[in-house]
């Protein structure tokens, strides 16, 4: 079941995705260095749309899209808890954010992915259309699309 983020929240997200960034092997250090990109703070989920996937009442995974801009809207996080990874809680939160960015009538939505991610994003539709350097040395993340209107 996916509902609607609270304020109270904040926390537990921010541990989440941590927690999900750590699946990936990255070291405590990197984990550190990630600590104000990977928090979500009460503000994000008061103004942003932030919706977190429910199992057996345990908050598992969430995402958060920003405000649309020139018929575009980011998705800023998704993550999930590593025991869940592979359930289909990931496939459930980027549909219901797919959904609700068609509500809002914008035309595209762009991410910014780990690249461990990279292959579920495309797996949705998602294509890249740039890279941007992560603040690790000689690391790029890619930027990547999806075109609402390829979606039925």
């Amino acid at each position: 079941m996916i509902v609607k983020a609270t304020t109270l929240d904040a926390q537990l997200l921010t541990d989440i995705a941590i927690e999900s960034k750590s699946f990936w092997g990255y070291s405590l250090e990197l984990l550190n260095s990630w600590q104000d990109d990977l928090t979500v703070t009460k503000n994000m989920i008061a103004k942003l749309l932030c919706y977190k996937v429910l199992c057996d009442d345990e908050t598992v995974g969430f995402y958060i899209l920003n405000q649309p801009k020139n018929a575009a809207i980011e998705l800023e996080f998704l993550f999930v808890k590593p025991n869940f990874i592979g359930k289909g809680f990931g496939n459930q939160l980027i549909q219901h954010a797919i959904s609700e960015a068609k509500q809002l009538n914008v035309k595209t939505i762009t991410l910014l992915a780990d690249p461990n991610a990279e292959a579920f994003y495309k797996s949705k539709g998602f294509y890249s259309i740039n890279q941007k350097e992560s603040s690790v040395k000689n690391r790029f993340l890619p930027v990547m699309k999806l075109d609402l209107s390829s979606i039925s």
